[in-house]
């Protein structure tokens, strides 16, 4: 396998990840129950588990 025969400087590093940038996650309100949450994926809504805008399961009340 090649190795470099010198070590490559950190601004070297630096200008080859200047392209790599955090992005902020897509947010979307659903259609049944009107709260905001991440695309493409499942979340609760008063007990519930949606996803697509469809019910998915019932969670039952945790005996606390």
């Amino acid at each position: 396998m090649p190795n470099p025969k010198r070590r490559h400087s950190q601004q070297r590093s630096a200008k080859r990840r200047t392209h790599y940038k955090a992005t902020a996650t897509t947010l979307t309100t659903d259609s049944t129950t009107g709260e905001t949450h991440v695309r493409h994926r499942a979340h609760v809504s008063e007990g519930k588990l949606y996803y697509k805008g469809k019910l998915v399961s019932e969670t039952a009340p945790s005996k606390a």
